[in-house]
Parts: C-alpha cells; sequence; structure tokens
C-alpha cells in the first residue's frame, strides 16, 4: 500500500487539497472526480494481474485537477467497506506515455478499505468503493510547474485484482482452544529475556490469535499510542526468524497506528508491560506480495514486550 500510495502523492496532494463540498460522501459506487472528460481517449488493453495493461491515450494528457475515472469496468462483485482489496498498477508520464513506474512486476499491493483509509484519502477510497473486481481506475494529476521545466502530469491506472473480507480477531475462547489444541507457538525466553518459539507443523490460524503471556501492571494501550517495545518476529511456514529488537540490544519505538494491522488489532487494549504472543494472518500482515517487497511473506507470529507508552 504504502508504495502506491508513493506513486500517487502528487495527485493525493491536489485531492486532499480539494476538500470541502466538493468531496462526495462515500455509497456503493465508485466515484469518479474532475473533468473526466480529458480520460475519454484512454484505452485500457487487460493483460491479466501479472502483466502490465496496454495504455493507450491522445498525447499529451493535460488536467487541471485530480481527475479520477473507472475506464474499465471488471465483472466481479463490488468492493465494499471493511474489505481488503488487492491493486496492481502502472503509472505513466502524461506527456509522452513513458512508464515511470511498472507495480505489475512487484505483485498486487494490499489496501484495507477502512475508515483510517476514507479519512485519509477519501477520494481514492470513493473511487475504489463500489467498483467490481477486475475494474482498471485511472487517476490523473497536473505535474508541479517549476521555472526551468513545463509541468507534466502524471497518470496512474490501476486494477482492482482481488477483494476479501479482513480476518478478524480471534476471540479469547477461540485463542485458548488453539492453545489447547497444540496450534498456537510454544513460547521460551533464555536468561536474559530474549524468546524463542516452536512453531507446530499445522496451517496457521485464519484469524489474529492473541494470547497473553505475562500481564503488565502499566495502562491500557489505545490504538493512537507510540509505545516502546522489545519484540522479535518468525514466519510461520518455516520459522525462519526475520527481524528481533533484542538481537540489536535496544526497544524499538512506534506509533501502532503506523504498524501492520495485527500489530495494531493485537496490541490495543494490552497494558504496558505485558508480554504477548501474536499470530497473524498473511493479510494483516505485509500482504500476498510481501516477498516481491522485501518484506516476510506469509502468516507471522511475534513475541512483543511492552515497555513503555509515549
Amino acid at each position: 500500500m504504502r508504495r502506491l500510495l508513493a506513486i500517487l502523492l502528487p495527485a493525493l496532494l491536489l485531492i486532499t487539497a480539494c476538500g470541502g463540498g466538493d468531496t462526495p460522501a462515500a455509497e456503493p459506487t465508485s466515484k469518479s472526480v474532475g473533468d473526466v472528460s480529458k480520460l475519454d481517449s484512454l484505452k485500457v488493453t487487460d493483460n491479466g494481474n501479472d502483466k502490465a495493461p496496454g495504455i493507450e491515450f491522445s498525447k499529451p494528457l493535460a488536467v487541471t485537477g485530480p481527475t479520477v475515472k473507472v475506464v474499465k469496468e471488471g465483472d466481479g462483485e463490488p468492493v465494499k467497506m471493511g474489505q481488503i482489496a488487492e491493486l496492481v498498477f502502472i503509472a505513466v508520464d502524461g506527456t509522452d506515455g513513458k512508464t515511470l513506474e511498472d507495480g505489475y512486476a512487484k505483485g498486487p499491493q494490499a489496501i484495507e478499505l477502512s475508515e483510517q483509509m476514507k479519512t485519509g484519502n477519501e477520494l481514492i477510497f470513493d473511487a475504489i468503493i463500489g467498483a467490481k473486481v477486475g475494474s482498471h481506475v485511472a487517476i490523473a494529476a497536473p505535474g508541479s510547474s517549476s521555472a526551468s521545466a513545463p509541468a507534466s502530469s502524471q497518470l496512474v491506472v490501476f486494477k482492482i485484482a482481488s477483494a476479501k473480507d479482513a480476518p478478524g480477531l480471534l476471540s479469547k475462547e477461540e485463542t485458548d482452544q488453539l492453545d489447547k489444541d497444540g496450534k498456537l507457538p510454544k513460547v521460551t525466553f533464555d536468561d536474559k529475556g530474549a524468546p524463542s518459539v516452536e512453531i507446530p507443523k499445522t496451517d496457521a490460524p485464519a484469524g489474529l490469535s492473541v494470547k497473553v503471556l505475562s500481564e503488565g501492571t502499566g495502562e491500557e494501550l489505545k490504538d493512537s499510542d507510540t509505545i516502546d517495545a522489545n519484540y522479535t518476529g518468525w514466519r510461520w511456514e518455516d520459522s525462519t526468524k526475520f527481524d528481533s529488537s533484542y538481537d540489536r540490544g535496544e526497544a524499538a519505538t512506534f506509533g501502532l497506528n503506523q504498524v501492520i494491522k495485527g500489530w495494531t488489532l493485537g496490541l490495543t487494549g494490552q497494558k504496558v508491560g505485558s508480554k504477548v504472543l501474536l499470530t497473524i494472518p498473511t493479510d494483516l500482515a505485509y500482504g500476498a506480495s510481501a516477498a516481491a517487497q522485501g518484506k516476510p511473506a506469509g502468516p507471522l507470529v511475534f513475541v512483543v514486550e511492552i515497555t513503555g507508552k509515549k
């Protein structure tokens, strides 16, 4: 998601600046924005989810403000609030049509259609909500003018490759049953307090499992808090350890609204001083295309010790 939003940044900045009465309310239909006639010449030839589509349009593409339009409707189900949509994209220069970035090469990127997404990027949110899976959505934005070079517009076309309901947080009873059945990792700590795990040879839980290993006595965390924590993370599928603050010898500091969804959901409500085992499904971790983005793939396991709250 972060990479896609970085590509869309010029458009997003302009969209955010629009605000006010021009921002449409979310409804179960995809929203167009701006002078969509500017995109009438745009033709998209679908090449599947693994290869960038053919893009043709009259050049130069000149827009005076952010412009959003579904240019080719898919034949899947409409995307709904709360789902996780996977998007693939291509970004091109609006003046000459040259490719700026081919996001198809890195695989689909997951975006959760949440209230947080709506608040941060409402027009993009509204373009996706209600659009059918398989649809291609175009976003055009004018470039930034400078004294030495004329402005060049940017065009991003993304395809909604899939959409599915986000996995939820398992109840304490469900987590306790998984633990009783031997379907959760077993955690041990060495004499320095660093954790290790034994991951069972079973499928990872379908939802987010949160097991409190020891409860602290400090304040309960809110999802907007910034915390200090020691942690270690492993891949469920092969038990590979991919990150550990214990190995670096110092706790990490981060906002709970700036991390993967599994951390936000799993640590909200926990007390400072607690040690927590998180078993996180792929969709609440780094998503299906994690490996292509250099992130740990698949379901993940974390042991987190909450050492403080800012």
